[in-house]
């Protein structure tokens, strides 16, 4: 179709995508604008939505962006005259499927009318397909600040566990997500990757505390961590590991189990040190009164002087991580008369 537009005395510029038909000579009075296709299109529609521009019959040329995940579009073309013929994708027909290229190129779709008359025109669909989102729910670095994951961290690894002591309330854990796009949660609240989340408090000694590590990748596709936290009862050993005295020798020689003992020492030695070392270094060790390993050191030592000619007592009690199991060894020191 044709339009005929007169500029007098002057001219004509045209600021629209047209095509002016001017004398050779230069300006004339009278030009030729051609607006838009020949054949038109009256309606054209596609099975996803988002076609860009909107549909116009004096626009030829659209574009269209489709999920990944979208493998084929149906175009639907009308053209304004019913004995116009008319293909899509190089097939005669007014609908048809059309399959696309794979996530992330384009496919261009050729809309092609033509006339009784001859006269043909062709409208454009481009069809870009996004790139596959990523599936990778992967964590690259999980750890813990007490205790350590067993089995060592690995990516393909779920099920961990983590071993802290009693007195241990609580436990910072830090994750890390392979996909920079992959979203994270610690225990249903959402971290950003490498932020650490501290778990408080955790179940009383003798329970388990499970905390769970979600990943969902960009896909939505996701995979869940899992880190069991064992915490134990306080212990009720009170025992001693080892004991031993500054001179003479312990009779008899030292077992654990064993909470009597006698030593013997000449006249000349007039004062016994004794060192014991728990078997619990959690315990807490006193003697004469005063504590001389405090929960968390292992060994202590406590002097007494000896009395000439007499048998001097030296106890040392050792109470439990539990504060309610105690154990009391006695050392009983002979020292000779003159």
């Amino acid at each position: 179709m044709h339009r005929t537009v007169s500029a007098v005395g002057q001219c004509l510029v045209s600021i629209l995508s047209l095509t002016v038909v001017l004398s050779a000579s230069g300006c004339k009075d009278t030009g030729s604008i051609s607006e838009g296709p020949q054949v038109r299109l009256s309606s054209l529609s596609v099975s996803e939505p988002g076609l860009q521009p909107a549909f116009s019959s004096a626009i030829t040329n659209y574009t269209l962006s489709v999920l990944s995940t979208v493998a084929s579009v149906t175009v639907t073309a009308t053209p304004e005259s019913n004995s116009t013929n008319i293909t899509i994708d190089g097939t005669p027909t007014r609908n048809r499927s059309v399959d696309l290229n794979p996530p992330g190129q384009s496919t261009a779709i050729p809309i092609t009318l033509t006339e009784q008359s001859g006269s043909q025109s062709s409208y454009i669909l481009v069809v870009h397909r996004d790139a596959p989102l990523s599936g990778n729910n992967a964590l690259s670095n999980l750890t813990v600040s007490s205790g350590s994951l067993t089995p060592g961290f690995s990516p393909g690894t779920l099920n961990y566990t983590v071993d802290v002591a009693t007195g241990t309330s609580s436990l910072t854990i830090t994750a890390a997500v392979q996909d920079s796009n992959a979203s994270l949660m610690i225990d249903g609240q959402g971290i950003s990757s490498g932020q650490s989340r501290e778990i408080s408090p955790l179940a009383p000694p003798g329970s388990d505390t499970l905390i769970t590590i979600l990943v969902r990748a960009p896909s939505g596709a996701e995979k869940t961590y899992r880190i069991t936290v064992k915490r134990p009862l306080p212990s009720s050993d009170a025992a001693l590991s080892a004991l031993t005295v500054s001179a003479g020798t312990l009779d008899p020689s030292f077992p654990a189990s064993t909470s009597t003992y006698t030593v013997t020492v000449p006249a000349s030695v007039d004062s016994m040190t004794v060192t014991a070392t728990k078997s619990d270094a959690n315990s807490v060790m006193s003697s004469l009164g005063s504590v001389i390993a405090l929960s968390g050191v292992a060994s202590g030592s406590v002097s007494s002087p000896l009395g000439l000619g007499t048998t001097t007592e030296i106890m040392i009690t050792v109470r439990a991580q539990d504060g309610v199991t105690t154990k009391t060894y006695t050392i009983k020191v002979s020292r000779a008369s003159r």
